[in-house]
């Protein structure tokens, strides 16, 4: 049959092949791109998109600049999206340890001991002592609530005075007390904490303390939201 082909029968099948995927990927852009987009834009993707065999000049030059801005602007996002995936990877693959994730209930001094001396030497202890009906404490228990989710590496207790076996060394006066422990050793010992808040405290606040004292780590990898309005590229 005579005649030119229409433009759409001169793109091929999808190729396979590293160029071939890169091809399809340009055609796919092609196809979605807004239709306000200039038609010499929208002409030089489709040449880039669907070389063909027989034009060995455009096959084989050199590209442009105007062509490597093009494929700078529209593979940005996508190679944001692959930088967080392999931040992501890396980090779970340097993370170790046991991750806790929620404040443990502590039922005896016995278990209290075990926790302080059997943890793994990396790992930091936040021991709260509480008594029911004291102010503050229980505030203080849904601030480590808080802090344990976000502070999975850190393993977070509580034990109610009367069960640590010496209530008469935790009287209302010195509660609630906060105490900390990483390889056995005691690093910060916080009696009747709560005086250093405001009456009505928040897991920030008791964040911003124990910072202060240099007893957090750095918070959990979270990876960072794409600063493009159109989000992550899938």
């Amino acid at each position: 049959m005579s005649g030119s082909p229409q433009e759409e029968e001169e793109l091929p099948a999808n190729h396979t092949g590293p160029k071939g995927v890169i091809n399809d990927w340009r055609r796919f852009k092609l196809d979605s791109m807004d239709q306000t987009v200039p038609q010499s834009k929208r002409e030089l993707l489709r040449q880039m998109s669907s070389p063909r065999e027989d034009d060995k000049e455009r096959v084989n030059r050199k590209m442009s600049v105007q062509e490597y801005d093009m494929i700078q602007e529209e593979d940005e996002r996508s190679l944001k999206h692959y930088r967080k995936q392999c931040m992501q990877e890396m980090h779970e693959r340097l993370s170790f340890g046991p991750s806790f994730e929620q404040v443990h209930e502590l039922e005896s001094g016995d278990a209290f001991l075990e926790v302080i001396e059997k943890e793994h030497r990396l790992t930091l202890v936040v021991v709260h002592i509480y008594q029911h009906g004291v102010k503050g404490c229980e505030q203080l228990n849904s601030c480590l609530d808080c802090l344990a989710s976000e502070y999975s590496s850190i393993k977070f207790c509580r034990i109610d005075a009367e069960a640590t076996g010496a209530p008469e060394r935790f009287s209302h006066e010195v509660l609630p007390a906060l105490l900390v422990y990483k390889a056995g050793e005691l690093l910060g010992n916080f009696l009747a904490v709560t005086k250093h808040f405001n009456e009505n405290f928040f897991a920030t606040d008791v964040e911003g303390f124990l910072n202060e004292y240099g007893l957090l780590p750095e918070k959990e990898f979270t990876a960072c939201a794409d600063d493009e309005e159109g989000g992550d590229v899938e």
